[in-house]
């Protein structure tokens, strides 16, 4: 097939959505397919666009066989309600033409990410033009997010006229599909037919990343011993995550000397997250940089303890992309969550971390307390989760049945 991807995240970024947008495109051309990407340069999660690339003019490379065109958009230092608004627009502004290039390529599919909401018409304006179908993949409800976590103030009209763009780009998609169930079911609630929706999880390369032993060079780098419990936050810094709560908890465990906290990551909250753990002298805090991907198996296997913290605001809005790799590598998590949501019915039927309750610091502290006190306990939820991973999460298995689907949806319309 002739596949073209269509969003404004992808390799070489190594987190959330650009690091699975990236190996999607990577697997489909070793499928044999011909797979074109109409993306942005790569600047997430540091906010920064990547050295060697430009936020100002337009690129054309090949990324692990797929041809790659770079548009340019505004990328603010540090993003606000509004300035996210205006950066997804100008890369929405940007990529219109490059779009509608590929109408002479006559794709098969246009794949749509999103985010971001704002690339819709041209999908579907180019898939129109090539006579196919729009794929439209959900990563992420960024409207709903950003409303629940009030990160668009005193814009009503902005948000009417986006649920408006919402509700017709869910009724034009041939097929819609989502990471989770919870957030398929939100796809049908908002009028999508229902027999047009798919989950599609993120996903982990079991191969890749497996369980390790801990006592690695870079569990040493984070200033960890072989006797102390490193408990992890490797991800992106932002409001969603509502990272003030692991400042909070290492706080009250600065007595608990053996107990040590490292944060990996790039994000708009970073800066302010160093600065306030500096005030407070949390000694047992430290901060490192994204490390590269080929490192990950080692980062992931470093922590005894891995954190995947949210807002509650933000519930099956988002689902957090470092939860497949924690699950592969076999450790267990501290997550908060609310009952019946994604995370929580994950972690809690297959006995693969603790659950707390969002924003209740008092509920963290207590699940670090328990599994850096019990090694044999987390020896047994980590061995769950790479039981999980293995059976629910392999990579070539979901991106199989993509495949699949879309071969389906161009026999369908041809």
């Amino acid at each position: 097939m002739k596949l073209l991807i269509h969003g404004i995240n992808y390799a070489p970024e190594v987190t959330s959505t650009g690091k699975y947008t990236g190996e999607l495109g990577e697997w489909l051309v070793t499928r044999g397919h011909e797979v074109r990407v109409v993306t942005a340069p790569p600047y997430y999660p540091a906010w920064r666009v990547k050295e060697g690339y430009s936020a100002r003019a337009y690129r054309r490379d090949r990324v692990a066989g797929a041809d790659v065109w770079r548009c340019p958009l505004w990328v603010p230092a540090k993003p606000s309600g509004i300035k996210r608004l205006l950066h997804l627009v100008s890369f929405a502004a940007s990529s219109f033409p490059i779009m509608l290039r590929q109408v002479l390529w006559r794709t098969d599919i246009v794949v749509l990410i999103e985010p971001p909401l704002f690339c819709a018409p041209q999908a579907w304006l180019t898939a129109r033009l090539c006579g196919t179908e729009v794929w439209l993949h959900i990563q992420d409800f960024e409207l709903d997010a950003a409303v629940s976590l009030r990160m668009i103030r005193g814009q009503q009209s902005v948000v009417r006229l986006l649920r408006k763009v919402e509700q017709l780009l869910l009724r034009r998609a041939g097929r819609i599909s989502t990471i989770t169930e919870a957030m398929r079911q939100q796809v049908v609630r908002k009028g999508a037919p229902e027999e047009r929706t798919h989950v599609l999880p993120n996903w982990a390369d079991v191969k890749l990343t497996q369980p390790m032993q801990r006592d690695n060079q870079l569990r040493r780098e984070f200033g960890a011993r072989s006797d102390d419990v490193l408990v992890l936050y490797a991800g992106n810094m932002g409001e969603k995550q509502g990272l003030d709560l692991v400042l909070d908890a290492a706080d009250r465990l600065q007595e608990r000397m053996k107990i040590r906290f490292v944060m990996v990551g790039e994000g708009a909250a970073r800066e302010g997250l160093e600065r306030a753990a500096k005030q407070r002298g949390l000694t047992n805090v430290r901060f490192f940089p994204v490390q590269p991907l080929e490192r990950l198996p080692l980062m992931l296997a470093a922590g005894d303890i891995h954190l995947v913290v949210q807002r509650r605001e933000a519930a099956d809005l988002v689902m957090p992309s470092k939860l497949t790799n924690i699950l592969a590598s076999g450790r267990p998590s501290v997550a908060t969550a609310d009952p019946n949501t994604t995370l929580y019915d994950i972690l809690n039927r297959y006995d693969c971390g603790i659950i707390t309750t969002p924003g209740n610091v008092e509920e963290l502290v207590t699940a670090i307390v328990k599994l850096a006190d019990d090694a044999r306990v987390r020896e047994r939820l980590g061995r769950n989760a790479r039981r999980y991973a293995e059976t629910y999460l392999d990579k070539d298995r979901i991106l199989s049945e993509f495949e699949e689907k879309l071969q389906e949806l161009v026999k369908d319309g041809a």
